[in-house]
This record gives structure tokens, C-alpha cells and sequence, in this order.
């Protein structure tokens, strides 16, 4: 193992969080499961031109301009967890070129209709798979989803859709 370039890449992570959080006062990048939450939150809010919230409110994230109340959940591997219903949800799953693919956008409601019947777990969390937060998208109306915004022609900006 190289240690002094190790060393570097460390140096540079707690660099690149430094700026992060400098750029999106409230949010929280350290290098831990925070992280991924915290880019999602930020990727979506940027996509969908959310306003983000103090981070750790119960159920939501973000508001969007209609007041409507959005819990983001993002993820590089394939499933995540609620800790309670929120009033609408985006789910998306980050791609390490920056992207993202948006697994599901819609009620609440409907991803925790899937855990009616079911024990909440020790830890407090109901996990669902990305493949059945798919399934779930393939239910909700065209209205109830929440649109990306244009982002003006700019390149830095590409997020992908179902």
C-alpha cells in the first residue's frame, strides 16, 4: 500500500467535504452513510428545485414550491429504509459519474401501503428494495409526479428518469 498517497486521497476527501458543506449550509457530508444522503438530497433538491430543509426533520427534506413536503432517499446499492410515511418521496440511485436514475417519485402512502401487516424492525426502519420501488412507480399518475426542472442547457446538469 502506498500510505503517503493514501494519506492524500483523505486530505482531499475532507477537502472536497469542507467545500461541500460550505456550499449547502446545514447539510452534512462526512464520510459515512450521511454522505449518500446528503448528496441525494442536494442532487434532487438541484434537479427538482426543491428547498431543502434543516437536515433530520421527521418524514421530509425538501419542500417544494407548492409547500408539498418530500422525503429524499438515495442510494448506491439496492434498497433503502423509512422511518416514517411521508407526504410525498423521491427515491433515486446515484451513479459514481455524478448522474442519477430516479427509482421512484410519488404518495407516500403508496411505498408505506407496502409495509401494512409487517413488524416494525428492532433498528425502527421498513427497507424496501429499489426493483419494488419500480414496481410502485409504474402506479403513480403523471400528476402526482414531481418534475425535473430545466436546467438551462447546462451539461453539468444530466439526470436520468425511468
Amino acid at each position: 500500500m502506498n500510505h503517503a498517497r493514501f494519506q492524500s486521497l483523505i486530505k482531499e476527501l475532507y477537502s472536497t467535504v469542507s467545500e461541500l458543506e460550505k456550499m449547502f449550509p446545514g447539510r452534512h457530508f462526512t464520510p459515512d452513510g450521511h454522505m449518500v444522503g446528503s448528496i441525494g438530497e442536494c442532487l434532487v433538491a438541484d434537479a427538482y428545485g426543491l428547498s431543502l430543509q434543516t437536515a433530520s426533520n421527521k418524514g421530509f427534506d425538501a419542500t417544494s414550491e407548492s409547500g408539498l413536503k418530500v422525503e429524499i432517499k438515495a442510494t448506491q446499492s439496492n434498497r433503502v429504509a423509512f422511518r416514517s410515511c411521508p407526504e410525498h418521496t423521491i427515491v433515486i440511485k446515484i451513479d459514481k459519474s455524478g448522474t442519477f436514475e430516479e427509482v421512484y417519485n410519488g404518495s407516500g402512502d403508496r411505498v408505506f401501503e407496502h409495509f401494512t401487516g409487517k413488524p416494525l424492525p428492532s433498528n425502527g426502519q421498513y427497507r424496501i428494495s429499489i426493483s419494488k420501488l419500480r414496481q410502485l412507480q409504474g402506479l403513480v399518475p403523471s400528476e402526482e409526479v414531481l418534475p425535473q426542472i430545466e436546467q438551462g442547457g447546462n451539461d453539468d446538469h444530466v439526470y436520468k428518469t425511468p
